[in-house]
């Protein structure tokens, strides 16, 4: 699972993955997908629907949290809360991990996370959100 970045123990970011890197996913313990990719996004992707069913059959849970350009406050919101209840490991994937790792930090800072320390742990999965965070 090489394209899987880890950010803390709890959260993972990926570009687009495929049914059967999410049943990878599920076998490595992640216990929660995330899809922030809407469906039809780019020809031949593979589909919101694809990607559940293989999650779901490998015993992870699975939400879709599609975003279009940068995640909204109620859609940051919504990946925190997803990533706070899910008990255990969670992976977030779009088409390149950027707007997944975006969602989760936003909806830490909304939390009172420390901006700089949320800067930190993206640049270690190779994004780089301090302007984002103002950092």
């Amino acid at each position: 699972m090489p394209q899987f970045r880890k950010v803390t123990d709890a959260f993972q970011v990926s570009p687009q993955i495929t049914p059967d890197e999410a049943r990878e996913a599920a076998a490595a313990g992640v216990v929660l997908i995330i899809n922030n990719r809407p469906d039809g996004e780019v020809p031949g992707q593979p589909t919101n629907a694809e990607i559940g069913a293989a999650a779901r059959a490998a015993g992870a849970d699975y939400a879709y949290l599609p975003v279009v350009g940068r995640p909204t406050p109620e859609q940051a919101k919504a990946q925190a809360a997803a990533v706070a209840g899910a008990g255990g490991p969670v992976l977030a994937f779009c088409r390149s991990g950027t707007r997944s790792i975006t969602a989760w930090a936003l909806g830490e800072a909304a939390a009172g996370r420390d901006r700089a320390e949320l800067a930190r742990l993206a640049a270690a999965a190779g994004y780089d959100l301090a302007p984002l965070l103002g950092v």
